[in-house]
């Protein structure tokens, strides 16, 4: 490890005398420019920024006049000189640094404003191969890590909010001062590695690398929250490069600011309801502690909810709802009866909005779409000194992929429930169970360390939920029960039975599967193999 040099104490005032600017976005450089010029600090600037403070009206300095050299290689070299990084990284108060400055007349940059190369909205923007790769910026990073390295000396920006502070310190204060410059470094080096983030994940996408040797995850904070998933822990909620509809790009309508937990919710929430193609019913999901509790489609968003409440209205208090289409104002009069966190759909009406508008405290949410369940992507878990990285379960079992092991074939109506009660199973905590029928789930059991006890938790909820609807039977008599995993005995199919489920999809696979066909037939259900697991812890 190299000793540091013993340099001087960096100042804690510098006044800023030149800068250098280099932009792609240059909205807003105009006003910056004259803002900086009329506090007499010259400016140095390349390219199209150059041209567009001129046109300004303000007096720059291109920086080939700085150099000496011109602009070469279709604009990939101009800045990568010592005049530009001798003026970054010279520590000015240190002998052997200002000597070699006035020796090769090199002047220091005080201050820098740099976007970088729009790399990423290329790629976003579908660019095709050279088009990305041309938009990877060599020399902004390497003038960000120079300035960012120099903070003793040089204010560095990389965006408008950091440019801002700079700015009110200047006119305030006339300079910069070191914790400023400190903070502004440590956004810069976070943008850089933000930036080679991007590009590494997709080059490694280009050569078709997916679990490169080295990978990095980079986020842009939204928010620091209050506390974590319990008020002792602390917590921030980041947005990465995945462009995907939901609680991350969602526009908050109303409410108290989003916790953690309703984070997590409501990304659990509107990935389900997505699985339900509005074109086909309106669904709502209602969730809580990241399980759906209720689950139903019908023909209007109204008849969806009520039919998804009925399913458990315990849980349901103080849950998360989400809509699968445009939330209407019929839907909303019935959301609010209960105490509800969160509400998020795609789009919602402004009858709709007033209603919610007389519950303060609800957060209503507008995501501008439903992600895709089809969609490939990659989901992470931090461990112990780690993470784990898969990709999406983008997993959907139709009735052609059934393999009906059992006697006894199911019906029309029993395969349609078997497909729903799946597609909800794939969304809860293992080890999971569902009961659903007509649309609808009856019963779900969710996170337990047996499948038995699951089943037997699923056709509680279903007794129960029956009970409070007055109901003689419970709403699990002929359900389809789907069980996200195998049954590895068949006590938890028989619990299924005896809660009235005439139907039973599952994955098959297990060593005792002869055992539990032999048992599924003993009572009479139909039962079919999916040959995917799609476990969720």
């Amino acid at each position: 490890m190299p000793a540091a040099p013993a340099f001087p104490p960096a100042p804690d005032f510098i006044r800023p005398k030149r800068a250098l600017i280099s932009l792609s976005d240059k909205t807003g450089l105009d006003e910056v420019a004259r803002t900086l010029s009329g506090m007499g600090v010259e400016i140095v600037s390349t390219g199209g920024t150059r041209a567009a403070i001129e046109k300004a009206g303000v007096k720059v300095m291109d920086v080939a006049e700085l150099t000496g050299f011109p602009e070469m290689m279709d604009g990939r070299v101009k800045t990568l000189h010592p005049k530009v990084h001798g003026a970054l990284l010279g520590v000015r108060d240190a002998k052997d640094h200002a000597k070699a400055m006035a020796e090769h007349g090199i002047e220091g940059i005080d201050l820098v404003w740099i976007d970088l190369y729009p790399f990423e909205q290329t790629v976003a923007g579908g660019g095709n191969f050279e088009a990305c790769v041309e938009n990877i910026d060599i020399g902004g990073p390497a003038m960000i890590r120079s300035a960012a390295k120099n903070h003793g000396y040089v204010a560095v920006c990389t965006d408008r909010a950091g440019l801002g502070e700079v700015l009110a310190a200047l006119q305030i204060d006339g300079g910069t001062g070191l914790e400023l410059r400190r903070r502004l470094a440590m956004g810069a080096f976070s943008r850089t590695a933000a930036y080679d983030a991007a590009v590494s994940s997709w080059f490694a996408g280009q050569v078709g690398e997916t679990w490169p040797p080295r990978k990095t995850i980079s986020g842009q904070l939204i928010q620091t929250m209050r506390y974590g998933e319990n008020p002792h822990q602390e917590a921030a909620f980041y947005r990465t490069n995945d462009v995907r509809p939901g609680v991350v790009g969602a526009r908050q309508l109303q409410g108290k600011e989003l916790s953690y937990n309703n984070v997590a919710d409501t990304d659990a929430a509107y990935e389900l309801v997505a699985e339900f193609d509005p074109a086909d019913s309106a669904a709502c999901v209602i969730v809580k502690h990241a399980n759906p509790c209720g689950v139903a489609v019908g023909k209007t968003l109204e008849e969806a909810y009520r039919r998804a409440l009925e399913c458990d209205p315990v849980s349901a208090f103080g849950g998360i709802v989400a809509v699968n289409r445009r939330l209407d104002r019929a839907a909303a009069l019935k959301i609010v009866e209960i105490f509800t966190e969160v509400v998020i759909a795609p789009e919602v009406d402004d009858d709709a909005a007033e209603i919610f508008a007389a519950k303060k405290n609800l957060r209503l949410l507008t995501a501008a779409g439903l992600p895709d369940p089809l969609a490939p992507g990659q989901v992470f878990r931090s461990v112990a000194g780690g993470f784990l990285a898969q990709s999406r379960d983008t997993s959907r079992i139709t009735a052609k992929d059934l393999q009906v092991v059992t006697r006894r074939k199911p019906t029309d109506a029993e395969v349609k429930d078997m497909l729903f009660a799946f597609t909800v199973a794939k969304h809860v905590k293992s080890n999971a169970i569902v009961y659903a029928k007509d649309g609808r789930t009856a019963g779900i059991g969710a996170g337990q360390m047996n499948r038995r006890d699951s089943a037997r938790i699923a056709a509680l909820r279903a007794q129960e939920a029956a009970e409070a609807l007055g109901l003689k039977d419970s709403l699990a008599k002929g359900s389809a029960c789907a069980s996200e995993a195998f049954f590895p005995f068949a006590d938890g199919l028989l619990e299924a039975a005896a809660a009235g489920a005439t139907a039973v999809i599952q994955p098959g696979g297990s060593m005792r599967d002869a055992e539990v066909i032999a048992a599924a037939d003993e009572a009479g259900l139909a039962m079919a193999f999916t040959g995917i697991r799609v476990f969720r812890h």
